[in-house]
């Protein structure tokens, strides 16, 4: 079952005033403290977005949140209860220190938004296709590296160089970490372990809290100019 519904009486008491379950919830989704660790930086909308229509000049690692509680599933059918799924990124990801319950206000909140962006009685389940054994990429047009590079690394990574506007001084500097690839990963080309963070997140055995790139977030083609911009 997914989430039950919070009544106005019980989001009153929780909240503090007269905030709706819905407005709470939004609240939640764009704050970082939604999860309750201190090393987090990481907010809902960081990776997700939550309009009908793509966003302009973005390349979330999430898919859009539109519609998202009249899925079927989520993760590409990995996980078929709503709240799982957002416990998925918020342990993984938020470093959330235990999942939230349906009993959590917090949750119950963050739910009536969600229903409230997904207009749409059904919406069809989206698949999500993890690149497992990775590999090296034709490189492609750094011009157009550059705009991937925006688009997708720069919100968590800042300006190449100086990291500029970074999210938090956890996140590395790009491309200058790789000038410590040699010593951390003896042997391994400097490319192959950025793709393999690009591709896996901090999934098989790779540390961090980066979110991965299916190749529906991020194609080859994409991930080729990047690489290419960034002079690996």
């Amino acid at each position: 079952m997914r989430w039950a519904l919070l009544t106005a009486g019980l989001l009153a008491a929780g909240c503090g005033g007269s905030t709706s379950a819905a407005d709470f919830g939004e609240e939640l989704f764009q704050d970082s403290r939604l999860s309750d660790s201190q090393f987090n930086s990481f907010s809902c909308a960081t990776c997700h977005a939550t309009t009908a229509t793509p966003e302009a000049g973005h390349l979330r690692a999430g898919y859009s949140l539109h519609d998202v509680a009249s899925r079927p599933s989520w993760w590409g059918g990995y996980e078929t209860n709503l709240l799982d799924a957002v416990n998925f990124c918020y342990v993984n990801f938020m470093r959330g220190v235990s999942p939230l319950t349906q009993e959590d206000p917090k949750s119950r909140a963050l739910y009536e938004y969600l229903v409230r962006i997904s207009p749409d009685a059904q919406a069809d389940a989206l698949p999500l296709t993890v690149v497992k054994d990775i590999g090296d990429v034709p490189r492609g047009d750094k011009t157009r590296g550059a705009e991937v590079y925006r688009a997708a690394c720069q919100t968590c990574h800042g300006e190449t160089h100086t990291g500029k506007g970074r999210l938090t001084q956890l996140a590395s500097l790009l491309p200058d970490i790789t000038n410590e690839y040699d010593s951390v990963f003896p042997g391994v080309p400097h490319q192959l372990v950025v793709i393999e963070k690009v591709r896996h997140g901090q999934f098989f055995g790779v540390s961090g809290s980066m979110p991965l790139y299916s190749r529906e977030a991020l194609s080859d083609e994409d991930l080729g100019a990047l690489l290419a911009y960034l002079g690996l």
